[in-house]
């Protein structure tokens, strides 16, 4: 039964190795998480970017942002400061790193600062108050997603992004500060979107794809790929549609505007892309608003000039001054002419135009139509308003670059946890053999501890066996060998009536002790009242065994007799009682002695006579009763025949061996 509980407690205490109590909390050290806390961490991570927007990167030409000037090491102070024009509440910057392709790592982020911080103020207030900062510690490298940078909000007319420390550029490692894009949010409102410039140090490559207007033009280098809704295909007009080709859109009623968004055309997806970037992109378009049908009171709301490749991008995004209108037409004063196939002309095409008022996209599921005639069309109209892309649902641009810069933190984050728990699951392996090898040796232990209590028993039960014919010869054997001495001086005093009568009655007594000794031989083997007095049992022994036989008995350390345990001292008692019977029976003794010495952890009896001594020497002369006796009592026992005659006999016990013997 022990053996059951040890392995019980053993295999309990195994299983409970891997647990730690912690639940999955926002920056708490992962190690210190229980294995299924992490389980349940990397499960949410997993529905998390279910539900976030996927990197889809820009592919054709485009502008790339703005480019500092080179410097040789990292830490130099490099700024780029936006200029709102008017005082606005915000309450997010958004920062667009510049990509670029690595031939090792893929894509990354190229140039964007490794510190920097947000700093915000109004008027003539130059410094400014800081409501963002970064620093290595928040291991912003790498990446190819944007960084959100949120706060409370603030009244600003001007937001400056400092950097302190400069990462290289990838194609020799010169040190710059490089970004795509800056948004600033006022709301949904990018109130960033066209506006003025400065920067700390001259432009590079300026008027190609660098240049620090491009912080501010709307494209970023992404298309826009959200997890949720259905695909729409594109409206793409037929080729030929007249010199300037306009589409139509009915709000319902009339409404403030002072937004619009145009989604360009979802290009090929084949690489390289089988049409350009600014594929069916009017090269100038004229956006009117107007209360009336016939567009009589138009106003113009904003005018788009492409004057080269790197003013088109995947979503056109344009700011006004607020208009109230219920109809919205857009016009391409220059349209886009196809001349890949045959035949050419004029053509127009979007993926989604946007409308908003007050933050809303109020042409959502709105009617439109074109100036010009459609026949057989195989793109509806409707798909310019269904608020739905190639990709699924149309996200707002602050939704959708705050879920991508989401999904980084979580792609970074999701292989820690995975390694962690890998870790974990191999510590679990481990104990796992661990326990089945310590489940194999407790079965062998608690089998092997099975055959030696049977075998501890079996032994007990042959003790006992053989204790109880050892007391039984001892006992009767005393009694009925003093009853045959008895007889015989009976038999000698039959002259003598009164000595006769008073053996008569010491046979009669021994008759009945033999009787008591057949009846209650087995209580020796756990009384504790027995032989309370050694001395005094040794000596009326003596009187009754040896009869008329002079004796002499002594003893030291009686104190150390009185301590002994009640077995050792019934052992002993026997013991000597079965040297009595040997010596009145085969010695021819006259007289003998008993010295019993004690100590605190020794005894030594010595019983001599002066009889006729042994017949053999050494270990054959031991007689087997009193060998077995000294076994029982595990004592170790000699007789010898000294040169002056009789027999000696030496037994020698320790009295503490450590508790082993009972």
């Amino acid at each position: 039964m022990h053996a059951i509980r040890i392995m019980g407690a053993a295999l309990l205490l195994v299983g409970m190795l891997p647990g730690r109590a912690a639940s999955a909390q926002p920056g708490v050290p992962l190690t210190t998480l229980s294995t299924s806390a992490l389980e349940k961490r990397l499960g949410s991570i997993d529905a998390e970017l279910a539900q976030l927007a996927s990197y889809s990167l820009l592919s054709g030409v485009g502008s790339v942002g703005y480019r500092s000037d080179t410097h040789k090491d990292r830490a130099h102070v490099e700024w780029i400061q936006i200029e709102l024009g008017q005082e606005e509440t915000i309450d997010q910057v958004i920062l667009v790193p510049a990509i670029w392709r690595d031939t090792k790592i893929g894509f990354r982020a190229d140039g964007f600062p490794l510190e920097f911080r947000v700093v915000v103020g109004t008027g003539q207030d130059t410094k400014g108050t800081v409501v963002a900062s970064f620093g290595e510690q928040d291991h912003l490298l790498p990446r190819i997603s944007p960084v959100v940078a949120s706060f409370p909000a603030t009244h600003a007319s001007w937001v400056r992004v400092e950097a302190s420390v400069l990462s290289p550029r990838a194609w020799d490692d010169l040190f710059i500060f490089q970004l795509s894009e800056i948004l600033v949010f006022s709301g949904e409102e990018d109130v960033a979107l066209q506006k003025p410039v400065k920067t700390s140090s001259p432009e590079q490559d300026k008027g190609a794809a660098r240049d620090k207007k491009f912080l501010v033009d709307g494209f970023v280098p992404y298309l826009m790929d959200a997890a949720q809704g259905d695909q729409s295909l594109a409206f793409l007009s037929k080729i030929g549609i007249g010199d300037q080709p306009a589409l139509i859109i009915d709000l319902g009623t009339s409404q403030p505007l002072n937004r619009i968004h145009l989604h360009a055309l979802d290009l090929s997806d084949t690489v390289p892309q089988s049409a350009p970037s600014d594929f069916c992109t009017p090269r100038r378009l004229i956006v009117e608003g107007a209360n009336r049908q016939d567009f009589s009171d138009a106003v113009r709301l904003i005018e788009y000039h492409m004057e080269s490749i790197y003013n088109a991008g995947p979503i056109i995004m344009r700011s006004f001054p607020e208009t109230s209108c219920r109809y919205v037409r857009l016009t391409a004063i220059e349209p886009f002419i196809n001349v890949l196939g045959e035949p050419c002309g004029s053509q127009i095409g979007f993926s989604e135009i946007e409308i908003f008022s007050q933050g809303r996209n109020v042409a959502l599921g709105k009617p439109a139509q074109a100036n010009f005639f459609v026949k057989d069309m195989e793109r509806s109209f409707s798909a310019l308003t269904d608020g739905r892309n190639l990709y699924g649902r149309i996200l707002s641009v602050r939704d959708w670059l705050s879920e991508l810069a989401r999904r980084h933190d979580l792609e970074a984050e999701r292989p820690l946890v995975v390694a962690e728990l890998g870790q974990r699951y191999a510590l679990q392996k481990t104990n796992l053999k661990r326990m089945g090898w310590l489940a194999t040796l407790l079965a062998a232990g608690i089998i092997f501890t099975i055959l030696i209590d049977r075998i501890i028993r079996m032994r007990h039960i042959a003790r006992i066996r053989e204790r109880l014919a050892a007391d039984l010869h001892d006992e009767l054997g005393a009694s009925i060998h003093t009853i045959g001495l008895l007889s015989d001086l009976a038999e000698d005093a039959r002259g003598t009536p009164q000595e006769l009568s008073t053996l008569h009655r010491r046979i009669r007594a021994e008759t009945e002790r033999s009787g008591a000794a057949v009846r209650h031989c087995t209580d020796m083997l756990q009384a504790d009242d027995l032989y309370t007095d050694l001395l005094a049992d040794m000596q009326r022994a003596s009187n009754r065994i040896m009869a008329r036989l002079e004796h002499d008995i002594s003893i030291e350390g009686e104190n150390f007799l009185n301590q002994l345990k009640p077995r050792t001292r019934a052992d002993l008692f026997l013991f000597y009682k079965e040297c009595m019977i040997n010596i009145s029976r085969h010695s021819e003794a006259t007289r003998f002695t008993t010295h019993l010495k004690a100590t605190h952890n020794r005894i030594h009896l010595r019983i001599s006579d002066n009889g006729r001594g042994l017949v053999r020497s050494g270990e054959e002369g031991i007689p087997s009763s009193i060998k077995r006796r000294a076994r029982l009592l595990g004592a170790k026992v000699t007789v010898d025949s000294p040169a002056t005659g009789g027999t000696c006999i030496d037994l020698k016990l320790r009295t503490r061996n450590w508790g082993f013997r009972k």
